[in-house]
């Protein structure tokens, strides 16, 4: 075992603790003064330059580095955890359990405990460090864009010259402890679809009198599965689930209007435009032919999240040496799901990893997944994933290219 997993390991207690009063007290969006407190209590007595938001309730924390040949143009890399939860009533019988109508069922609890670890790992190695690292402590990733607001308060800027590089580590139902990742494209872009139908609102027992808008809101839903398993390349897939539908308060009233709101996600902008497109065209097409009207609002909300070919090779050689070749895995191809560190990557280089935590001691049929009520994650591989953060900063400030 390496010094710095061995020190990790030493905080793991601390680091535990600090992520299960975040899981008892999840907040959601850009708003989250109880995370912010926390991870601010956490940092306290370290020596940083911290800053809190404007817009959101994050934190960036600098930490200088004080190797002696530290050059007066010293780089500096950033590290990323995100902190919000999901509005979800947790149903697991955790002993830290949320104890509001939220939950931190993706694991940013772990993320945010993670990240703290990786600071003081970096703080007892400053003497080492020859630049300077950027601590992203993120609020709003479920949504609400947050990685965007903080790179417009600067956050890519924090140290004085722009960061070199940017790394994250999202932890999944996977082997526990094993690092997944891949050049290139790794997650999907996501993008909202709303649709709805306009037609004229009548009695129920008299439907010729009325212009239903409900049978062809039916119709359009099967037709954009049709849609994206006919008209889409199977080699630039599109994930679309229609999750949202809505059409009158009244039994026996045919409403005025119906509507449905979908998730896309796409892996290219090429799928994007295509999917965009045929959508409003598919709405119109339909609704016209059942003597309606469509009003059809594709919105683009995090693109494609892109590692750098470059800096994940070498995270994946820099990875091996540090937990061992059984403990990487190159992913084979990309996955749906999305990130908003997309942002962070589509202005510096950088690569964005998996971290499988799942619970061996916890039978599979009262195990969910990222984003279920029911998840529950493995919270011992948090010194793990503070070394592997603290070791690519180490290393890469180490690096000059």
């Amino acid at each position: 075992m390496s010094a710095l997993l061995a020190e990790a390991n030493a905080l793991l207690p601390q680091l535990q603790d600090l992520r299960r009063r975040l899981h008892a007290d999840p907040e959601v969006g850009l708003d989250l003064p109880h995370t912010q407190a926390a991870v601010l209590a956490a940092l306290e007595g370290l020596d940083l330059e911290i800053s809190t938001g404007v817009e959101t309730t994050s934190v960036v924390a600098v930490l200088r580095g004080t190797h002696p040949q530290k050059p007066a143009d010293a780089p500096a890399v950033l590290l990323r955890g995100d902190m919000d939860a999901l509005p979800i009533q947790e149903q697991t019988d955790e002993p830290f359990t949320s104890a509001n109508a939220n939950m931190h069922a993706c694991g940013h609890d772990l993320h945010t405990a993670g990240l703290v670890g990786a600071v003081e790992l970096l703080h007892a190695h400053r003497a080492e460090l020859a630049g300077d690292v950027v601590f992203m402590f993120q609020p709003g990733e479920e949504g609400y864009n947050g990685a965007s607001v903080m790179i417009k308060e600067g956050v890519l800027d924090a140290a004085g010259p722009r960061v070199i590089a940017a790394y994250g580590a999202h932890v999944h139902m996977g082997a526990k402890g094993v690092v997944s990742t891949k050049a290139g494209t790794l997650q999907a872009g996501s993008n909202v679809l709303n649709i709805t139908l306009h037609g004229r609102g009548g009695h129920g027992s008299q439907p010729q009198s009325a212009i239903d808008p409900v049978p062809a809101l039916a119709e359009l839903v099967t037709a954009l599965q049709n849609m994206v398993s006919r008209r889409i390349s199977t080699f630039d897939p599109i994930a679309l689930s229609v999750t949202q539908l809505q059409a009158g308060d009244a039994v026996n009233v045919i409403p005025a209007s119906a509507s449905l709101g979908a998730t896309v996600r796409t892996l290219s902008q090429e799928s994007l435009d295509i999917v965009r497109a045929q959508s409003k065209q598919l709405a119109r097409g339909i609704a016209e032919a059942h003597g309606c009207t469509a009003e059809v609002d594709f919105q683009v909300q995090y693109p494609v999240t892109v590692n750098d070919g470059v800096e994940t090779e070498w995270t994946l050689d820099q990875v091996r040496g540090l937990l061992g070749e059984d403990r990487v895995e190159v992913s084979a191809h990309p996955i749906m799901p999305s990130e908003d560190f997309s942002f962070v990557l589509h202005e510096v280089p950088g690569t964005y990893m998996m971290l499988g935590a799942k619970r061996t001691d916890v039978p599979e049929e009262r195990q969910g997944d990222n984003h279920s009520p029911f998840v529950i994650f493995d919270d011992s591989v948090l010194g793990d994933q503070a070394a592997l953060l603290a070791h690519l900063a180490l290393e890469r400030l180490r690096t000059q290219r």
